[in-house]
Formats: structure tokens, sequence, C-alpha cells
């Protein structure tokens, strides 16, 4: 169980670093997103997104491997990915892109939960 769960993590971690790549080439932020960021504040503000989505992965891709770090894992990776949806949802009419973001995030929420379920049978069954 604890490598279905490290397995579970490690996708959550790499679906949520997939912006990394914007920190350093904001054209890539353009392919994610598909949209134009022409202006230089929203290029900043972006690439400062894809810094923090950066770490929340590469603390969650941690916690795969840090059974001590994954309840605080599972908070930060459920409130990323849940904020986004909650937004993307509310506000609607987003590119075919976007709708792209918001699929994968579905899947990490999914896998999310997934994990935090064995994690919560795992704990149960070693008491």
């Amino acid at each position: 169980m604890n490598l279905a769960i490290a397995v579970l993590l490690t996708l959550v971690g790499a679906i949520l670093a997939l912006p990394v790549a914007g920190v350093v080439d904001a054209a890539a932020l353009t392919r994610l997103y598909g949209i134009a960021f022409d202006d230089p504040d929203l290029v900043i503000l972006m690439r400062h997104r894809a810094v923090l989505l950066g770490l929340i992965g590469a603390f969650v891709i941690c916690a795969a491997f840090r059974p001590a770090l994954r309840v605080p894992a599972f908070v930060a990776a459920s409130v990323a990915i849940g904020a986004f949806l909650w937004i993307a949802l509310s506000a609607g009419g987003y590119n075919a892109a976007l709708r792209t973001v918001v699929i994968a995030d579905v899947v990490a929420l999914g896998l999310t939960a997934a994990a935090i379920v064995l994690h919560a049978i795992s704990r149960g069954a070693s008491r």
C-alpha cells in the first residue's frame, strides 16, 4: 500500500509541477494555457505562479517517499488543486488549453483522494 501511495503522490506532484517550465520560458506558459502573455506584469505573475506550483509539486513528490510529510502534502495538494478548480469552474468560459488544465487537475484531485484513502486505510490497519 505504501508503494501505491508513493506512486499516486508522485503523479500528483508531477501534474502540479508541469507549469514550472514557465519559470524560464514564458512561451511555455502560452503553450500551457493557450493565452498570449503580452503584458509584462502578467508574465511576472504567471512565472511566479509556476514557481509556487513547482514547489508544491516537489513537496508532494518528496512526501511520496517520506510518509511523515504525507498529511501536509495532502492538504497542500488539495488546496492548490481545489482552489484552481473552484475558480475555473465558477468563472467558466475558459479556452481549450485551460480545459485541459482543468481536466488534469480533476485527475490530480482524484489521485490525491485515492492516496488519502489508502493512507487512512494503512493507518487503520497498523493500529
